[in-house]
């Protein structure tokens, strides 16, 4: 039944205009890629058809066979790639290829250098799908209609990718997508067959679908005397392997068909750093092919950041991104999971509840952690490749993943004052290699960035007796800490929590002397406590300070200033730990405060230095102004001598 065309002029979204002249300008060196992403986009809604169709056949519509085919017309200069799967609506259409739904759109935008060579890799990180059809295009014509509707709800879309389309309802007999692609004339080479041929095979040869195109007939010349022969009626045939590359044996796959298969899956530019391929058999049987890209997905942080593990089952694709088969630590890692022992109808309720999925998790959580454990031991460049993209994500583990914590400890790399580099480069491992004798504990510090961590002035005595000390910089090392609290018997310790008790490295004489400093100067204390008051929990003589005049210290189990500023710089509720500030009796200014007669000057040499010390270890000052008028009261009077 025909309809009544019902046609709109769009305008794109701002950010597709833009992502649309970026792919185009920064693509023309992967111009291959557009079949690539529309052949893949085809699978996917072929896939997509056959889940639905587990619970109502009649999406079939009676053509249960499902494939792609790609067509040429050499005298109009156009590639049509068509695909039998769930097709779309018309709100659909619009939804998905009007618009770009992705909140990370902004930052890959500000993220484009103007090196094509640079956002080429930059924009393989944030997948084009449809868009890199205008690579070669400079018209695109989308019919589509979605299974289980009727023919008269047909939908077509053009555009010239110059910034709106056109929408119309049209008569559609068949289900899926047809899109048409009007080659610009320095691109008719792909409107050779040979050539698509070749892209097919070297991109999408393992598609667990039939990729078809017009077979090729060469009609021989008559002989003299003889009829010509009647030309055969056109006919298709599949040009891909169409064979799931999970099932094969790894012995039979190349390294190469690993790499092709990976940019499929994940719309990658860039070969993955690593992969893992396993066929598990016996009661719950599963293949597993899962890799490690190299580079950070631009999403990584969103809240909404999808996983990137596609689960089938006996072949059949039952949903993208399950987040229930790979933990949340790493949710970098792509692939797929293809189970035998599943019923066909799994949703995600049965999946958050299912025993045999909580082992294919558990296994190939142990799987992925091996072959990192591996790759850090016998590729230790391409390990600090990693580390490097994916490092933060990897801490959050020791919290998330408690039987697991150890393996994922051991993998963790950290800044340390055992170089002069802040790259996160030492191992727990290698710290512990290190241990002085008598050192019984991990010493560590958190602070908000980098310099803070390696300048603070709670390192002084351990850099004074050549300890170690780790430097957490990363805002997710608060995290991190608060569920690594030991590790191989060592328990770590924050050199800026309570009373530094360096065990047997220092030795009877010094804790006496310690003792005899905190007597001596207890008036010192004492005025310190009147001065400040509800500023500071506490005061004390220090004994870990050789340069600095003061430092603050929160308690053993009271929450790190750090963390509460983490927390509050999230929105969230942090209790306010009054801190402890530690004095250094040694120090020429304090010896100075302690004869101080004129209590006004010392009130505000004291409050000046607890403001000091609040800087030092990155805080933020309830009263700057203050701060300032004291520091000028004192510079004004010390210049007046």
């Amino acid at each position: 039944m025909s309809v009544e065309s019902h046609k709109e002029t769009m305008q794109f979204q701002a950010e597709v205009s833009q992502v649309l002249n970026l792919v185009i300008r920064s693509l023309y060196s992967n111009k291959e890629i557009f079949m690539r992403e529309l052949i893949s986009n085809a699978s996917d809604a072929a896939e997509k058809l056959r889940f639905e169709a587990l619970t109502d056949e009649a999406l079939y519509e009676d053509t249960p066979d499902l494939r792609i085919r790609v067509e040429l017309d050499k005298e109009a200069g156009t590639v049509t790639i068509s695909d039998n799967g769930i097709g779309m609506s018309r709100q659909e259409v619009g939804d998905t290829i009007g618009t770009i739904a992705s909140s990370g759109t902004r930052k890959f935008l500000d993220s484009m250098t103007g090196d094509q060579s640079k956002d080429s890799q930059l924009i393989g990180q944030f997948g084009v799908g449809f868009y890199s059809a205008f690579i070669v295009a400079d018209k695109i014509t989308l019919r589509t209609r979605r299974a289980g509707l009727g023919s008269e709800h047909g939908v077509r879309w053009e555009s010239d990718g110059e910034g709106s389309y056109t929408i119309e309802t049209i008569d559609k007999a068949e289900r899926g997508t047809e899109i048409t692609l009007h080659l610009r004339d320095d691109d008719k080479e792909f409107v050779e067959s040979y050539r698509l041929r070749s892209i097919i095979g070297k991109f999408s040869e393992h598609i667990a679908l039939p990729i078809e195109m017009l077979k090729e007939v060469y009609a021989e010349e008559p002989k003299e005397g003889e009829e010509a022969a009647e030309t055969p009626a056109p006919e298709f045939e599949q040009v891909n392997k169409g064979q799931a590359l999970w099932m094969r044996p790894k012995s039979e796959i190349s390294d190469e068909e690993y790499n092709d298969f990976y940019k499929l899956i994940s719309h990658d530019f860039e070969e993955p750093l690593a992969h893992a391929h396993n066929r598990v058999e016996g009661s719950n049987e599963y293949s597993a092919l899962l890799f490690i890209p190299k580079r950070a997905p631009y999403d990584m942080w969103e809240r909404e950041q999808k996983h990137g593990v596609k689960l089938y089952v006996r072949r059949v694709f039952i949903m993208d991104e399950a987040d229930k088969l790979m933990p949340n630590y790493l949710r970098f890692v792509k692939g797929i999971i293809d189970a035998d022992d599943l019923p066909l109808n799994v949703s995600r309720e049965i999946l958050q509840h299912n025993r045999k999925i909580d082992t294919i998790r558990n296994a190939n959580t142990k799987r992925i952690l091996k072959l990192l454990e591996k790759m850090a031991k016998s590729e230790p460049e391409k390990y600090a490749e990693f580390w490097e993209q994916f490092g933060k994500v990897l801490k959050e583990g020791p919290t998330e993943d408690m039987p697991n914590k150890e393996k994922i400890a051991a993998l963790l790399r950290f800044a340390s004052t055992h170089n002069d580099t802040d790259v996160q480069s030492v191992s727990l491992d290698a710290y512990i290699e290190r241990m002085g004798e008598g050192q019984e504990k991990i010493y560590f510090i958190t602070a908000d960035s980098a310099a803070a961590a390696r300048h603070s002035p709670h390192l002084e005595i351990l850099k004074k007796k050549g300890i170690e000390v780790l430097l957490l910089s990363d805002r997710v090392d608060e995290w991190m800490i608060s569920g690594l609290t030991e590790y191989k018997g060592k328990t770590l310790q924050s050199v800026s929590k309570g009373e530094l008790d360096l065990g047997d490295l220092e030795d009877k004489e010094e804790k006496e002397q310690q003792e005899k400093a905190a007597e001596a100067h207890q008036g010192l204390v004492d005025r310190f406590k009147e001065t400040l008051g509800d500023l500071v929990k506490d005061v004390r003589i220090s004994h870990r300070l050789t340069d600095s005049p003061t430092c603050l210290v929160v308690e053993e189990h009271d929450m790190s200033a750090n963390l509460s500023r983490v927390l509050k710089q999230f929105g969230q509720d942090a209790p306010d730990a009054k801190p402890i500030m530690e004095v250094n009796a040694e120090h020429p200014l304090v010896q100075h405060i302690d004869v101080e007669q004129d209590e006004d000057r010392f009130s505000d040499m004291a409050r000046v230095l607890f403001d000091q010390a609040l800087l030092a270890e990155g805080g933020q000052l309830d009263d700057p102004a203050s701060f300032v008028r004291r520091m000028n009261s004192l510079m004004l009077q010390m210049a007046k001598g």
